[in-house]
């Protein structure tokens, strides 16, 4: 089959013409080779023509709407040059903009102190989650990959240390596939654990600066413990975040949680569509979940394909992910329905009586 190119998308175009016209705001929104337009293209499935400050948008009608009032917005704030990341997150932020401004409205969105002072929730859940961490000593964020779990908690961590809340970030991660096999790694504990805390190190990198997260790694306010380390300990007056959780088992779960001391914040992160546990282990995130949900003083944000703050194609290929598992469920549903209304197939015909 042809694979459909950008003008032939079907649906009634809309015209748009950008005014006052300027040539380089014109290419900054644009971007290099189209690059811009068609992360706009990808994100909201829509086809754009363009012959100078005319574009010609295709696509479903609410679609081209949201289209031309991204182009418009984007515009706007082209005076100054665009990356693929300002499209991408701004773009984000278009779709979730109602919300947004009754959040901000209200001073809903928390202000976090670290270096990146643009920082804030994109989403309603990413709101609600920042507000939960702030507000709770226990917080579980759960979800697909590219929602902000990780580096929203790290971010909550990094406010909470240079607002003197806590006096350590203590980093934890189940470093597993299937299994702690620490020892197959060569070099020392922090070597070992390294690839596996590598998000969480990019994340602190990010909002604190590698020189300043260096130093605090020598002074044992950012400390690195694996799960498997972490049994016997409790941590005070700590920020602990325990990143890919639905890889623990409920044994780690239930150690971890018990772990937290006086004055300590934790944050619990995962996704449970990814566990890497041996075939038959029930993850320890799922079990907390279902335990936990009542618990006062714990609070729970699940994250949506929605929240994605990745690259636009991340959130369809969750959703395609979903429809993918849903359609597997249903057969097998079908399936057990079958065999219930027939329990007697092919087990032969009848009594016989001698």
């Amino acid at each position: 089959m042809k694979p459909e190119s950008r003008k032939d998308k079907p649906g009634k175009a809309l015209e748009l013409l950008l005014s006052p016209v300027d040539n380089g705001q014109l290419a900054s929104l644009c971007g290099v080779l189209d690059e811009n337009l068609r992360q706009i293209e990808t994100a909201l499935d829509v086809s754009i023509a363009r012959r100078g400050e005319r574009f010609t948008l295709r696509g479903e009608s609410a679609q081209t709407a949201r289209a031309s009032e991204a182009l418009q917005h984007f515009y706007a704030l082209a005076k100054n040059t665009l990356s693929v990341d300002d499209i991408q997150l701004g773009l984000i932020e278009l779709l979730n903009r109602p919300v947004r401004h009754i959040a901000s409205a209200t001073g809903a969105s928390p202000a976090l102190l670290t270096r990146k002072s643009e920082l804030h929730g994109r989403t309603p859940r990413q709101v609600e989650y920042l507000k939960a961490i702030q507000e709770h000593d226990i917080t579980f964020g759960t979800g697909p990959a590219g929602t902000g779990k990780t580096y929203l908690a790290v971010a909550s961590a990094v406010d909470a240390f240079e607002r003197e809340l806590v006096q350590r970030i203590v980093l934890t991660r189940p470093a597993v596939e299937a299994g702690e096999r620490l020892g197959f790694l060569p070099g020392d504990l922090a070597q070992k654990v390294d690839p596996y805390l590598r998000p969480l190190y990019d994340a602190l990198y990010d909002l604190m600066g590698f020189e300043r997260v260096g130093k605090l790694f020598e002074r044992g306010a950012i400390e690195i413990a694996p799960l498997a380390y972490m049994r016997g300990r409790t941590l005070n007056h700590a920020f602990i975040i325990l990143d890919e959780a639905q890889n623990t088992t409920p044994e780690q779960m239930k150690m971890f949680l018990t772990r937290i001391g006086i004055g300590a914040k934790a944050v619990v992160t995962g996704d449970v569509t990814q566990i890497d546990l041996q075939r038959g282990q029930k993850s320890g995130l799922i079990e907390a979940r279902q335990i936990l949900q009542e618990v006062r003083g714990i609070a729970f944000t699940e994250f949506l394909k929605e929240d994605v703050v990745r690259h636009p194609l991340v959130a369809r290929i969750v959703s395609a992910y979903e429809a993918h598992t849903a359609a597997q469920e249903a057969r097998e549903a079908a399936r057990t329905a079958e065999r219930h209304a027939h329990p007697a197939a092919g087990h032969g015909g009848g009594d016989v009586h001698k």
